[in-house]
């Protein structure tokens, strides 16, 4: 068949051929075209690979349960709450039975006579004089920084003769804390004799001293906790100012008791004084002594409602009762001013916590 003719063997016009040699470049309409090579793979693996039937219309195939996941959710929340129980078990317990910051202590957290402190903020306190921190000295009024590094250091001193020495503790006269006092200023003089020898509303030693009754109350241990401060500016007539703020926590038994089981009360004395380190040259006072401009101190745990006794009273058993008639405070709140001064009151502070 030659290049110009038909099929049939028909001659074939100019614009036959013409529009035979178009569609052999273009491609007729409508003629199926050879699939490529990548999409006859695609069609076979599909034939191969079994699979479900087309979804009908609104269909809706339920999602499977991730059980997996779920017990491995479930077991986490599981390990953390054993976590929780094992590092705090008074928390919750506390959690568990509603408690309230104040309420009485769960059994984990009770005091013991080998852990006096436990449940009690306290227990992360320095010991004694450690926890009463000294400002850096630097010459203030008439005093130079050496003196008033050295004037610092005696009113520490007398914080600890006062409120941390053993002997004062069990009761005894606290000489070495009146040897720091002026011993011309005739007001704080006449209260330290009269109140140690006849205590009264006026003349409480416990207004400067903390001291328990040895008949009646025992210290638990060798330790008092304390946390406070010392802070100084010039004063009248260029003395040296000294401000002391300190918190002391006592763990005291029944002096009868014996044994583990004996119950532990922690009195809680916040004291601040003001002393003055006057200029001999101006005021009449003995060289190494300061004059008290003034004092106050809260008190929880320690007995109220009775005639002062020049001790602390700490409440036992059912006496625990009667020292809650009072305002409610928190012992361990040092941003609260300190409320009590002039004289040691009738009113009965209660501790929300201990």
């Amino acid at each position: 068949m030659g290049a110009g003719t038909e099929p049939g063997g028909e001659s074939r016009s100019d614009e036959g051929w013409e529009r035979f040699l178009r569609e052999s470049v273009a491609g007729v309409a409508g003629a199926p075209k050879e699939p490529s090579a990548r999409a006859r793979e695609v069609a076979k693996r599909l034939r191969e690979e079994p699979g479900p039937g087309p979804e009908g219309w609104r269909g809706y195939t339920p999602a499977r349960p991730k059980r997996r996941m779920v017990w491995y959710v479930t077991g986490l929340l599981a390990a953390l709450v054993l976590l929780v129980v094992a590092l705090a078990p008074g928390r919750v317990v506390d959690l568990f039975a509603g408690g309230e910051t104040g309420s009485a202590p769960q059994a984990a957290q009770r005091p013991t006579v080998h852990e006096p402190f436990r449940g009690s903020p306290a227990a992360s306190w320095a010991d004694g004089a450690a926890g009463i921190t000294l400002p850096e000295a630097r010459a203030v009024g008439w005093m130079g920084a050496a003196e008033v590094e050295k004037a610092l250091a005696s009113s520490r001193d007398f914080l600890v003769a006062s409120s941390l020495d053993r002997a004062v503790l069990r009761g005894e006269r606290p000489e070495k804390a009146i040897a720091l006092i002026n011993p011309y200023q005739k007001d704080v003089q006449d209260l330290l004799e009269t109140g140690l020898r006849t205590p009264g509303e006026k003349n409480d030693p416990l207004l400067l001293f903390s001291r328990f009754q040895p008949s009646r109350t025992r210290l638990v241990g060798d330790v008092v906790k304390t946390r406070g401060r010392l802070t100084y500016q010039e004063g009248e007539r260029g003395a040296l100012q000294v401000t002391a703020d300190v918190t002391f926590v006592y763990p005291v038994t029944r002096a009868d008791a014996d044994g583990d089981e004996a119950e532990i009360v922690r009195t809680i004395v916040r004291r601040e004084l003001v002393l003055s380190w006057d200029d001999p040259a101006k005021v009449i006072t003995r060289p190494g002594t300061f004059s008290i401009t003034s004092y106050k101190y809260d008190m929880t745990n320690g007995g109220c409602g009775d005639a002062p006794r020049g001790y602390l009273t700490p409440p036992f058993g059912r006496d625990g009762h009667a020292d809650g008639t009072g305002t409610r405070i928190d012992p361990y709140d040092r941003d609260a001013p300190v409320g009590r001064g002039g004289s040691s009151g009738n009113g009965c502070d209660s501790a929300t916590r201990s």
